[in-house]
């Protein structure tokens, strides 16, 4: 197996980025990179800190990700299992990346930056949702934002429902908790779940 192992050799293998590969990133969120935040109701946030690296998914409304100037983005974080395993590395390092889809469109955007956690009760709560505040907003500093092509999406066909996997095809969260626990948790309590989750969401 022959492996890579300078940028000389990767260089030599892919070539260097074109011009439109470059142009393309900025430091700052022009009006039609917010359109694509704004849009968003997904994002997976990565992260680094001293137990390795991380990457999470973050959802909600379209557009809870707020572009509060070109250079900051501020990001609500709700309830969850606790595990804070984002929140505990950004405390250690400050550097994120942030990958934004769009329902319907190939097209997503990067973010890459440095960020801090605030518990601000003002702030928290002008993400309130059903009356309930954000329990922490993590706020990034833009150093990187731009676009990424379209080509992933499309080759994957992650939007087009003939290609949606039925759920019941796969394990179950419970189910692999049980697996994992050594039977410690019963997996059929997970068909209680869904309805669970929909009255914990916020």
């Amino acid at each position: 197996m022959s492996v890579i192992t300078t940028v000389e050799q990767l260089e030599a293998l892919y070539g260097l980025p074109g011009e439109t590969s470059l142009v393309k990133e900025l430091d700052y969120v022009i009006p039609e990179y917010a359109a694509f935040i704004e849009a968003s109701p997904f994002a997976a946030l990565a992260t680094s800190g001293p137990e390795g690296l991380d990457c999470s998914p973050r959802g909600d409304l379209a557009g809870f990700v707020r572009i509060h100037d070109p250079k900051t983005l501020m990001m609500p974080d709700r309830r969850g299992n606790n595990r804070a395993d984002s929140l505990r590395n950004i405390l250690r390092d400050p550097r994120v990346g942030l990958l934004f889809l769009v329902p319907g469109s190939g097209t997503t955007l990067r973010v890459n930056g440095r960020a801090h956690i605030t518990t601000d009760a003002a702030l928290c709560a002008s993400f309130s949702v059903d009356g309930k505040p954000a329990r922490s907003v993590t706020v990034i500093d833009i150093d990187s934002v731009y676009f990424q092509c379209a080509r992933a999406v499309h080759r994957s066909e992650l939007w087009n429902p003939a290609r949606h996997v039925d759920p019941k095809s796969l394990p179950t969260p419970g189910k692999i908790l049980e697996i994992t626990s050594r039977k410690g948790i019963d997996g059929e309590a997970d068909k209680e779940w869904p309805e669970r989750a929909k009255k914990s969401m916020w």
